[in-house]
């Protein structure tokens, strides 16, 4: 294996400028898909380099369950200081599986609380809670997706900024946009030099929905009067991050000045000679390389593995 299992460990950094150029230089439906499967690939294969390492770690323990073979000088000599890195890699991946664990149950958890307090609601596409504190939030899954929404929110609405609530909820649901903040969080739980994406990705889903919902009321400045009114008056963001909102934390203002500027360009790839092409093309190359060192590195143990223990 070599040097070659520790490099998709850091890869990632190569996916750093495209997270800073997407938000502003890619279409929000382009930029939000693009990273996160950048991300999702680069923290598969970063769990596996680190799978890999706490192996060879695991077999050098005294009492270990693993073959005496796999403890063998040609199985530790695959990974450079394996002494250490072999080791590290043992809390390292419980840390990972630690976070991976809450981060997948919280949402779950979050989705069947608000399900249950909407039980005694008709079921329409959208709830209205008769709560004077404003808020509104996306709620995929159980029977049929659903918008909620409070009074209090409707309240501080005019009648067109709550067609495009509902319109930018409406869309947060159709293009499952909780998936892909899940699993760019899930991606950073594996590997925390893929948070920038997190970030970026939390903005790129919000500013898709603005798009969406800017095409079916038929007014960008609409849309922008909605976000500024919605997060002036919310009182709460949404009950857990994997659940998008109107007025999600983050950078708003940057979020209205998007809308009230001209449509963002459709094109999905950039050219590669431009700054962001370079960044989109830099990151898929991070993201192959990736895939090509941890599947080398598992191929290589797995037959020095083989190798190593006795039939």
């Amino acid at each position: 294996m070599g040097i070659f299992v520790f490099l998709p460990l850091v890869l990632p950094l190569t996916a750093w400028p495209i997270a800073r150029l997407a938000e502003q230089r890619l279409h929000p439906r382009t930029a939000t898909v693009l990273l996160t499967s950048v991300s999702t690939v680069m923290a598969l294969c970063s769990t596996v380099c680190l799978t890999l390492l706490m192996v060879v770690g695991t077999a050098q323990l005294p009492g270990n369950p693993l073959p005496d073979g796999w403890s063998d000088p040609e199985v530790r000599e695959s990974v450079p200081r394996h002494e250490i890195a072999g080791k590290a890699a043992i809390p390292a991946l419980f840390a990972v599986v630690a976070a991976g664990c809450r981060t997948l149950t919280r949402p779950v958890r979050v989705r069947r609380r608000a399900h249950r307090a909407l039980a005694g609601l008709p079921r329409t596409e959208v709830a209205v809670l008769p709560d004077p504190a404003p808020y509104a939030y996306a709620l995929p899954g159980g029977r049929r997706d659903r918008v909620v929404v409070s009074t209090g929110m409707l309240g501080a609405l005019a009648s067109r900024e709550r067609r495009a609530l509902f319109a930018h909820e409406r869309a947060h649901l159709a293009a499952r946009h909780h998936r892909h903040l899940l699993l760019v969080q899930l991606a950073a739980c594996a590997n925390p030099f893929l948070l920038p994406l997190r970030t970026a990705v939390a903005y790129t889903a919000e500013r898709w929905a603005d798009e969406d919902a800017a095409r079916a009321v038929g007014s960008r400045r609409v849309v922008a009067h909605a976000i500024g009114r919605a997060a002036l008056a919310s009182a709460r963001p949404a009950p857990a991050p994997t659940l998008p909102a109107l007025a999600a934390p983050g950078p708003l203002p940057r979020r209205v000045a998007a809308l009230l500027g001209p449509a963002p360009a459709t094109r999905a790839w950039p050219s590669l000679f431009t700054t962001v092409g370079l960044a989109v093309w830099t990151a898929a190359t991070g993201a192959a390389l990736s895939a090509m060192f941890s599947a080398n590195s598992a191929l290589t143990l797995l037959f020095l593995l083989r190798t190593a223990t006795p039939l």
